[in-house]
């Protein structure tokens, strides 16, 4: 017997904004209140301003409340462009600075906590604070001549000639079909999340609906022949405002005690919380996440009054 998958429309419907020519989709709750900075919230890799609704939820109440998706993912236009953390800079400053008109406090997930990053360091007018969950992105100490004796050099060479094999237009189109399968989806999420019971329906269908659009194997394509952009840690050193990390320990792609100490390492001055969740603490765990994100914001703004 087949299983009939009840799809919801999004919790809080959006609209779009015109960027350089192509459609930007974006959603806004809450209203704005004075003395208080709206929330800007981005996802990660292969997920959309969907992966936000329980937060978009919880912290409507109290904050102005702003989610993207990223050029190339979500509801947004997948244009054939080289795809990179300054491309998404520059989305999210000029979304700032033409749709919510003032400085926000950016949170990211993943590949999107790199993008919110990218941000607070180089368009430092644009950001009052910075919030990141399992954030991606590469810190420069990381060794550039692999020794194959070394497991994490073995690690890292293997990973250098998959790289090598995926820019071949054939393999990247077959590992796509493959990766948004929607039980491959499940299954993926099944093992990045602590808690398997917020792996629903819905919410792999919000990741594999996007993966459907015109487009979508170019971005993703692009994605593993872009190179690497501007280093951690020296956009840490470039940062001035106030940090809130949030880690889900569980997160099994990210070491998350031991980047959480890289990140002290060049912004001492932050303050992080590590979670009993996976690699998406936002999804998991939202109560825990929009709670902590709420009294951050509060503490921060009073110390700034």
């Amino acid at each position: 017997m087949t299983k009939t998958v009840v799809i919801e429309p999004p919790s809080f419907p959006g609209t779009y904004w015109q960027w350089r020519g192509h459609s930007i989709y974006y959603v806004q709750a809450g209203e704005q209140q004075t003395g208080k900075p709206p929330i800007l919230l981005v996802h990660g890799f292969g997920a959309s301003t969907d992966h936000w609704r329980k937060n978009i939820a919880g912290l409507q109440k109290n904050w102005q409340v702003w989610a993207i998706d990223l050029l190339g993912f979500g509801r947004s236009a997948k244009p054939n462009l080289q795809y990179s953390g300054d491309l998404w800079r520059d989305q999210l400053d000029d979304f700032i600075t033409e749709v919510i008109k003032q400085p926000a406090v950016l949170a990211g997930n993943s590949l999107g906590g790199y993008a919110c990053l990218c941000v607070a360091a180089q368009r430092p007018q644009s950001a009052v604070g910075l919030i990141l969950l399992n954030s991606a992105g590469p810190f420069s100490d990381s060794n550039p001549n692999p020794n194959p004796n070394n497991k994490a050099s073995f690690r890292q060479l293997r990973g250098n000639m998959t790289r090598s094999i995926l820019l071949q237009p054939w393999a990247s189109y077959f590992l796509f079909q493959f990766i948004r399968r929607k039980s491959k989806i499940r299954q993926t999420l099944e093992q990045v999340y602590l808690d398997r019971s917020a792996v629903t329906d819905q919410l792999v269908e919000d990741i594999y609906r996007p993966s459907c659009d015109p487009g979508a194997l170019q971005v993703f394509t692009s994605v593993f022949k872009s190179p690497q952009g501007e280093k951690v840690d020296h956009l840490l050193q470039q940062m001035q405002c106030p940090l809130l990390m949030l880690w889900g320990e569980g997160d099994p792609w990210i070491n998350s005690r031991a980047r959480g100490a890289k990140f002290r390492q060049y912004y001492p001055n932050l303050t992080e919380y590590y979670l009993k969740a996976g690699h998406c603490p936002h999804d998991e765990i939202p109560d825990q996440v929009n709670n902590l994100i709420d009294s951050w914001i509060l503490s921060v703004s009073d110390s700034n009054d």
